[in-house]
């Protein structure tokens, strides 16, 4: 009675924990559409193209902030007690020496004004350290702290930007306001995390039973979780980029309109990777199961909606003009939906050890870039099925890799073969 009752007491503080993430992400995501839809407003065209640019660049930069938070998420789940101070300071300088590398090239290629790539620079690197920090709450699994973290650092990049745009502060100055506010967060964030406690059920790892020092972490599993988190983004624009370049500039326009239900059913389950990435690394063997199923059941929802009100998401995203294309809305969703379960087969390969577990996304991008070019019509859906082709085959790889891992995954490491940990919100 008593394991019963505690077993209901943990689902439901997850519960509440993957709630607040959601909505912490719910928060980040409308505060970043809110800054170009004020930029297309009140600013000029060519600083608008710049905000987006700016934008952009910050995305794919902070690229490294996000295997940063991946890495040590991994490895605090598996060694609540290890210092990551190190790991978050060398993953500052690589990417700060690579970014002020590159300074010159984005600067002349681009046509940005050195001030305002200085500023994206120091933007991304503050990312970065905040990344670090909400590595740590996740890995410890306090997702009611990770939460609150990830509103703040979305209230500091965003809400100053947007307000310093609508006082009229110009290209440059929203800029400045959100690198001031995202710097004015770190210490928030710092407090959020001190509390290093280990989760209150956690269980002693393998390798501090044994007497062992804990497996440094290093760049080499930064980069792993990095790269593993701009294969998925590259994979999940292909099909717009690609729309670009082969379709008509007004059928370009009305897949863009779909692309933004692929986004929707892709990263609307995310919060459950988020949950799940600590307990995978832990070798909770129910954990990614568990996962996979949740994702698979909020996709196959999404696809059965957007078959129900196809006509009605084309036209809330696009406009009236693009109602008539809600027949293809289940596709663009199915895509989505299928790439939202290989980010999570990604995830549980990172929790597992494995050194490039993207090779199958970066190779499914290769294959829609070749199909779409070289096999399928240049039409509106000669794109759209190229895409979920290549979603669909890209997830089925991942998951002969996932389920049969003696031909792709290493031994597991000794320190790693700890019991599932528990979970404690604070």
């Amino acid at each position: 009675m008593t394991r019963t009752t505690a077993r209901v007491s943990t689902t439901g503080r997850v519960a509440l924990g993957g709630s607040a993430v959601l909505l912490a992400g719910t928060l980040a995501n409308g505060l970043a559409y809110l800054v170009p839809m004020l930029g297309a407003r009140l600013l000029p065209a060519a600083d608008l193209g710049a905000l987006a640019t700016a934008q952009a660049l910050v995305t794919i930069a902070a690229v490294a902030g996000t295997g940063l938070q991946m890495a040590i998420a991994v490895h605090r789940a598996r060694h609540p007690h290890a210092s990551t101070n190190s790991i978050i300071r060398r993953t500052a300088i690589v990417t700060g020496g690579l970014l002020t590398a590159a300074a010159p090239v984005v600067v002349t290629m681009l046509d940005l004004p050195l001030g305002v790539v200085a500023m994206l620079i120091a933007t991304t690197l503050v990312i970065v350290l905040a990344s670090g920090l909400l590595g740590e709450l996740q890995g410890d699994q306090r997702f009611l702290r990770l939460a609150a973290g990830m509103a703040v650092l979305a209230l500091g990049r965003y809400a100053g930007l947007a307000a310093a745009l609508a006082l009229g502060a110009g290209l440059v100055g929203a800029l400045l306001a959100g690198l001031v506010g995202a710097v004015v967060v770190l210490p928030v964030l710092e407090m959020l995390a001190r509390d290093r406690r280990a989760p209150v059920t956690a269980a002693t790892p393998v390798a501090a039973e044994a007497g062992e020092e804990p497996s440094p972490l290093g760049l080499r599993q930064v980069v792993t979780a990095g790269s593993a988190t701009l294969a998925m983004l590259v994979a999940s624009y292909a099909d717009l980029l690609l729309a670009r370049q082969l379709l008509p500039p007004a059928e370009s326009g009305a897949y863009s309109v779909g692309t933004v239900l692929t986004k929707g059913a892709l990263w609307a389950p995310q919060v459950v990777t988020v949950l799940a990435l600590p307990r995978m690394a832990r070798r909770d063997g129910s954990s990614r199961t568990e996962a996979l199923a949740v994702v698979a059941t909020c996709g196959v929802l999404l696809v059965a909606g957007s078959a129900l009100a196809g006509g009605l998401a084309f036209r809330l995203v696009g406009g009236p003009a693009y109602a008539s294309l809600g027949r293809y809305a289940p596709v663009f969703a199915a895509t989505g939906a299928l790439y939202a379960l290989a980010f999570l087969l990604i995830n549980a390969q990172l929790a597992m050890g494995v050194r490039w577990p993207a090779l199958p996304l970066w190779a499914g991008a290769g294959g829609l870039v070749t199909g779409a070019v070289l096999i399928a019509p240049h039409t509106f859906t000669g794109v759209m099925w190229s895409a979920l082709a290549a979603a669909a085959a890209t997830t089925l790889a991942l998951a002969l890799v996932a389920y049969f891992p003696r031909t792709a995954r290493p031994a597991p490491r000794p320190d790693a073969l700890s019991p599932p940990a528990g979970t404690a919100l604070s």
